[in-house]
């Protein structure tokens, strides 16, 4: 064959390189030549340079491939050079190992020294959230296997390759993946293992020596960027603690300049007359952390006697305990949060500041008592209807920040428990006469103790209604004192510095009102007078209300009750329709036999006479009761 022949041949192969062509297209050149019928020796020639090409092309890829790895590797190492945050490198990491390898799935899992096991770190190209979230034991799995041995270890099919541990965790994980091949090499710090690397295919393949080494590669750099993180961490822990160790230093430096500082503080809140949480809030700057006023019940009982006992801070677990105290009195205590370490100086501080507080909460509480005994006193002398100066009385209101020009409600309130004895029912009414004042200071209005119970007079804002404010003051007290409150209510009432008598008369028409809701079973609710109309007035006696409900309708009550029908409903609608069936089905959204069916129940429970106008006046006014003594629902 002539050396012209040969290079005729090399040709169209060399073209084929020049472009990068696939191995497939190398396959063109000899078929063409066949298909013309060209000769043996030329076609001898072409397949020559075909394989030559080919060589050269593998030879030319391979080359990129190790090009493209030790580029990878190379950034990935400035990458590690400049580590600022673990979890972006080791992401670039795994994303170039699975991109290089050319894998469905890259993950990086991590040893637990804690637990035993390892758990996934990072993952690319995982979609199914219970293999993200997989934790091996070591031996378990192929990870758990390479974690134990510090080998790597390759698998073609996962599950039925039985050198490993299966467990029924990681096989659903896998599963969940759609793993089949699988590659894990271990991370090493010196001979110690810290976890594993993998790259992994949906699908069988065999992975090759050059990936295996170059997955090993990776995953050296990746124990490297863990092993600077680790150093960085302590350096800037080590940091932190000469930091904190100067601030400590210069804090120290400056101990007697804030007790006196304290002092200046404290003396300031006094005569501005401060509050108990501006004492705090002064006392956590100076010993900066944070110092809480705490009930005496919230407090630890035996860290609070020990202060009370000896006038001392006591430490409690990391916190500081100083009782607030005068006397025999307890009112509570000023915490420290979080400060195990406390000098004899900041000790003082807050032993100081202890002190400050419970003067501050005594002259509090007189103020507050006496602003009750005005605020009583003035409502006294509206319910006594005297004959007041109304310019005086509206002086005297306006000093306690209410509007005797605003429209009022008149609200009374007892307590529906019996106390045990005398002395019992006394602290019980002293607490609902102070939780109604409270209730009243807050609220702009007034209260007074009167009766056993407690009167308050509340101004009525704009879109409310009597009923939903006696609901309310019902609720209210009833959490402030722990025990069911009843509260009657009476139609708002004006002008009340002019029309003192009009203070009187509502009170009577709220306690009738009261009267009406005890009767009718309601305690620990509220009601107003416009709520029961003229039965108001029926009720205000001793009548047997239950007793009357009882004898008109019980047998139908009881019968739905046993039976879950509806006939008290029915026959309420009955009535309410002018004793019209065909109405009443309507009004019911039932069949009109359905109604004549009820009815005939009734019948048969109360008699025939039921529907006589004595007798069918009767049982209206008894559900008309019925309804009133059904519980509200708020």
């Amino acid at each position: 064959m002539s050396r012209d022949h040969a290079q005729s041949a090399e040709t169209p192969f060399l073209e084929l390189l020049a472009r990068g062509a696939s191995a497939d297209a190398y396959e063109q050149p000899v078929l063409l030549a066949r298909a013309e019928g060209g000769p043996a020796d030329r076609i001898d020639a072409l397949e020559r340079a075909k394989h030559l090409a080919l060589r050269v092309r593998s030879e030319l890829e391979g080359r990129r491939r190790r090009e493209a790895e030790l580029s990878a590797l190379f950034e990935t190492a400035h990458d590690l050079a400049g580590l600022r945050d673990l979890d972006a490198v080791l992401r670039a990491i795994v994303q170039r190992a699975r991109s290089l390898l050319g894998t469905d799935v890259a993950y990086l899992s991590l040893n637990d020294p804690e637990r035993g096991d390892t758990y996934m770190r990072v993952t690319e190209g995982s979609v199914a959230a219970r293999f993200q979230q997989l934790r091996l034991g070591m031996g378990e799995g192929l990870g758990g296997l390479v974690a134990q041995t510090a080998r790597p270890y390759v698998t073609d099919d996962y599950f039925k390759d039985a050198r490993f541990q299966h467990t029924g965790t990681i096989d659903a994980g896998v599963r969940d993946e759609g793993l089949v091949a699988i590659l894990g090499v271990p991370l090493m710090l010196g001979h110690h293992v810290i976890g594993v690397l993998f790259a992994a295919d949906r699908r069988a393949r065999v992975f090759e020596r050059e990936q295996i080494a170059l997955l090993g590669s990776f995953a050296a750099l990746a124990s490297a960027a863990i092993d600077t993180a680790n150093l960085l961490a302590e350096t800037r822990s080590a940091l932190a603690g000469l930091e904190r160790a100067n601030e400590i230093i210069r804090d120290r430096s400056g101990v007697i300049e804030r007790a006196s500082d304290v002092h200046d503080r404290l003396a300031e809140l006094v005569l501005r007359g401060g509050g108990v949480h501006d004492v705090a809030a002064a006392v956590s700057q100076v010993l900066d952390g944070t110092v809480e006023f705490t009930d005496a019940a919230a407090a630890p009982e035996y860290a609070l006697e020990a202060s009370r006992a000896d006038g001392h801070v006591v430490r409690h677990k990391d916190d500081w305990i100083a009782a607030v105290a005068a006397g025999d009195e307890l009112f509570g205590a000023l915490v420290l949060r979080g400060h195990p370490g406390l000098d004899p100086v900041d000790q003082l501080t807050l032993e100081r500041a202890a002190m400050v507080t419970s003067l501050l909460l005594l002259a509090r509480r007189s103020a507050a008592e006496a602003e009750q005994r005005v605020r009583g006193e003035l409502l006294d002398d509206l319910l006594d209807a005297r004959d007041r100066d109304p310019r005086l009385l509206d002086d005297r209101a306006r000093r306690l920040h209410a509007d005797l020009s605003a429209a009022h409600v008149v609200l009374v309130a007892r307590l529906d428990a019996t106390a045990a004895d005398a002395d019992q029912e006394a602290v019980a009414r002293r607490r609902l006469w102070a939780a109604a004042s409270h209730l009243a200071a807050t609220r702009h209005g007034l209260a007074a103790a009167r009766d056993g119970g407690t009167v308050l007079l509340l101004p009525l804002e704009d879109g409310d209604e009597a009923t939903d404010l006696a609901r309310r003051t019902a609720r209210h007290l009833g959490r402030a004192v722990h025990e069911a409150v009843t509260v009657g209510a009476s139609a708002p009432v004006r002008d009340l510095a002019a029309r003192p008598d009009g203070v009187a008369a509502a009170h009577t028409e709220a306690g009738r009102c009261l009267d009406a809701l005890r009767l009718l079973g309601r305690c620990g609710d509220g009601a107003a007078a416009e709520d029961f109309g003229f039965l108001g007035l029926l009720l205000a006696g001793d009548q047997n209300v239950p007793g009357f409900v009882e004898r008109t309708i019980g047998q139908v009550v009881a019968y739905d009750e046993r039976r879950g029908t509806e006939l008290v409903r029915t026959l309420d609608a009955y009535f309410s329709c002018g004793m019209s069936p065909a109405r009443t089905k309507e009004a019911l959204h039932v069949h009109v036999n359905t109604v004549a069916q009820r009815l005939e129940r009734v019948g048969r429970l109360l008699g025939d006479d039921w529907q006589s106008p004595e007798r069918a006046l009767e049982i209206q006014l008894a559900l008309k009761l019925h309804r009133l003594s059904a519980p509200t629902r708020h």
